[in-house]
């Protein structure tokens, strides 16, 4: 199904680029993407909810569609970019998926902003803040150095397991290319200074939290961390799983997530 494009002006008049899919009258589903990627993060993913969902992506500043003056962001800031559109659409309340930092923007969304919030899942993510488990450091540096390639393969290791050869077709959750350096380096800023463990005790939403064992990049012990702080939460573990388990393994997960959201 095509995607239905519009534009949403935030409070502080930043243009936001937002896609509809689904049935307009669908139950509404907000999906969030990783750092330093545009909605094209989901295009594997979001047709498995259409049947049902009226689904809704959001160009992240700095990223697609979304241009404008590239300032100090925040996931605290993006979650209020979220609310706007929900404001916009006049939906009231959507569930929330977020992956990677995009779990970080939903954290932040759900604390802060709980009546925009029905269900939440949350996947590769993290709290952040002085609890959070980080990457070995030969993770770190082996993706700040080498040459883009040799970056873009590593990367793609990080979210795929090995049975998953490098396409060009996954290129699209390992970065918008587009992207300025200032706008990477915002983005990149806004996800290593996200600290919500001083909040997660006020998430009221129904919680998903679900993660890949062998995620190098956002350590899997984060995801016990976000399920104990959130009262309610349930933990959902794919063995096997890296950062990008939940597009690797999208029929697995989806299933599971739909079933959540129908409890």
């Amino acid at each position: 199904m095509e995607l239905r494009e519009m534009r949403v002006e935030a409070s502080d008049g930043f243009p936001l680029a937002v896609q509809l899919g689904g049935p307009a009258d669908g139950r509404p589903l907000f999906l969030v993407q990783g750092q330093a990627n545009s909605h094209v993060w989901w295009d594997r993913v979001r047709p498995d909810f259409e049947d049902e969902f009226l689904t809704v992506t959001m160009d992240y500043r700095g990223t697609g569609a979304s241009r404008g003056p590239v300032e100090s962001w925040s996931t605290a800031g993006f979650a209020a970019d979220v609310l706007d559109v929900v404001r916009a659409l006049g939906i009231g309340r959507a569930h929330v998926y977020g992956t990677s930092m995009g779990g970080r923007t939903a954290q932040m969304l759900a604390a802060r902003h709980p009546e925009a919030v029905d269900r939440l899942v949350l996947a590769c993510t993290a709290a952040g803040g002085r609890t959070a488990v980080l990457p070995d450091r030969e993770t770190t540096r082996e993706l700040v150095s080498g040459a883009p390639e040799e970056r873009r393969r590593f990367l793609h290791g990080l979210f795929f397991t090995p049975d998953r050869p490098f396409t060009e077709a996954d290129t699209r959750v390992l970065g918008d290319p587009t992207m300025t350096s200032a706008e990477a380096v915002a983005h990149r800023r806004a996800s290593a200074r996200h600290d919500a463990t001083g909040v997660l005790g006020e998430i009221a939403a129904p919680t998903l939290v679900m993660h890949g064992t062998e995620d190098r990049m956002t350590p899997a012990a984060n995801a016990e961390i976000l399920a104990e702080g959130i009262p309610g939460a349930r933990l959902w573990m794919h063995d096997g799983g890296r950062h990008g388990f939940f597009d690797e393994f999208r029929d697995e997960v989806n299933a599971e997530i739909r079933r959540f959201l129908d409890a």
